[in-house]
């Protein structure tokens, strides 16, 4: 049972975010083997200015041994 949390910038149609949708629903059916019922996903606006309070240090930084693709950036520097 897939969920997928993405949190952006503020900016993203929404086509866009649906077509971003259905890119990692089909490629977690394909790669994950799973059914595309099991898959769900949401997208969060967040502002620029929030971004180091509610993503950064509770979901990057918090979690820091568990990502498999780490920022290239650090806005508390």
């Amino acid at each position: 049972m897939p969920h997928v949390s993405i949190k952006l910038y503020p900016g993203r149609s929404e086509d866009q975010k649906k077509r971003l949708t259905e890119a990692i629903v089909r490629d977690l059916m394909e790669i994950g083997k799973c059914e595309e019922k099991s898959v769900s996903v949401t997208i969060e606006d967040v502002q620029p200015a929030d971004w180091p309070e509610k993503v950064y240090k509770p979901d990057i930084l918090a979690h820091w041994d568990k990502l498999y693709k780490q920022p290239g950036y650090n806005p508390l520097q």
